[in-house]
């Protein structure tokens, strides 16, 4: 009996970790075509597939197009925040390539923890 309750011990850390991980602040600041953050940046296509390790990031197929409405900046310029469809979500910018700038000047704005949202399953997680 005691080894299944170290196992079940074991598998509830493992899962808090993981929720944890999928809701943490990823950065301070991010650069978008407005102050409200609402206006579509630039229009860019998938030059990879991607996965992202949790339900903030937007998962996509070579060629798929994607509109970009923010950028994080500062301690992680990498990620870029976007729409496919009804889908959204953060992504790495080397996995995509600019084809059409729709802003000409970005602002830089504090994020928020709503910009960190986990929704999984119509469930919203907040660090």
């Amino acid at each position: 009996m005691p080894r299944i309750l170290d196992q079940r011990i074991l598998l509830l850390v493992i899962s808090f970790s993981a929720s944890v991980q999928s809701t943490k602040v990823l950065s301070e600041w991010k650069n978008c075509g407005d102050p409200e953050c609402e206006k579509a940046m630039s229009r860019v296509q998938a030059t990879t597939d991607y996965s992202g390790p949790d339900c903030r990031y937007l998962n996509f197929k070579t060629g798929e197009e994607i509109i970009v409405y923010s950028k994080l900046s500062r301690e992680n310029e990498n990620l870029w925040i976007g729409s496919k469809g009804k889908d959204f979500g953060y992504f790495p910018r080397d996995a995509v390539k600019v084809e059409e700038v729709l802003i000409g000047e970005e602002v830089e704005v504090l994020t928020k923890e709503t910009d960190f949202l986990c929704l999984d399953e119509e469930k919203y997680t907040f660090e």
